[in-house]
């Protein structure tokens, strides 16, 4: 999934392997994940797709420059698998990263930079029985 703010964007979707980058987009104010080769097109995840970090993972945060020593904005973690919050509002970013420890951060806040790379997507659903929600909220398989 790409955020909201990048509609405007070019995308594609993931593939295991993929080499990205954390970047600032044109024409958004939002940052996110662009292909090393090429920084100009979003490249989007879907929830539960793992991503491996070169380094430990960097975000922003109000007192990293007033305390550079403190270690605010750091997250210990070179690992992480992407998530979607805030679903049920169209205001506000949506993607996200969940570290091993349950941090979550918005994939706007990760300093630009940062590479990473796509080591599994999320199982697909293909082929597999999917569910609807009928009125009364009874579950029922799909047709």
């Amino acid at each position: 999934m790409c955020d909201y703010s990048l509609h405007a964007t070019a995308t594609r979707p993931a593939v295991i392997g993929d080499k990205l980058v954390t970047t600032v987009f044109p024409n958004s104010f939002s940052r996110g994940l662009a292909a090393i080769d090429d920084p100009r097109v979003a490249v989007c995840l879907r929830p539960g797709t793992e991503l491996a970090f070169e380094h430990e993972v960097e975000f922003e945060h109000f007192l990293r420059r007033l305390l550079p020593r403190s270690r605010f904005g750091m997250t210990d973690a070179c690992v992480a698998r992407f998530r979607q919050i805030n679903r049920d509002r169209d205001d506000v970013h949506h993607d996200a990263v969940e570290f091993p420890d349950g941090r979550i951060v918005l994939l706007t806040r990760l300093l630009p930079g940062q590479r990473a790379t796509v080591l599994q997507l999320p199982a697909s659903d293909q082929g597999e029985a999917q569910s609807v929600r009928e009125p009364g909220d009874r579950l029922m398989p799909a047709r």
